[in-house]
């Protein structure tokens, strides 16, 4: 049997925020459903095609980043924060250490 603890949320970041006085939550409730793809990226690698097919089972391929280094994760192919890969009973997860403000054009 595991113990499993709860944490409290942590407010949102202030770009993050609701910066529209009236706003509810109620109002919000549109986006809610909306689906959006999220990915983690643990490292990069660059090679030819004619070693990508040498690899076979059981092949390393050596990432650009290092053991411990913070990860990117992506929301819809945007950079929205760096963080760190955790166990989550028998899966794995992420934890976000770093959100990445973006800059408006």
């Amino acid at each position: 049997m595991s113990a499993t603890t709860s944490t409290p949320t942590p407010p949102p970041p202030p770009e993050f925020r609701d910066t529209n006085e009236g706003a509810s939550a109620k109002e919000l409730e549109a986006v809610y459903d909306i689906s959006v793809t999220v990915s983690a990226v643990l490292g990069k690698a660059t090679m030819q095609v004619s070693q990508l097919l040498k690899l076979g089972r059981g092949a390393v391929v050596e990432l650009d980043r290092r053991l411990g280094e913070a990860i990117d994760i992506y929301v819809n192919n945007r950079l929205v924060a760096r963080g760190e890969v955790v166990l989550v009973e028998d899966k794995l997860g992420v934890t976000m250490t770093e959100i990445i403000k973006a800059e408006r054009s």
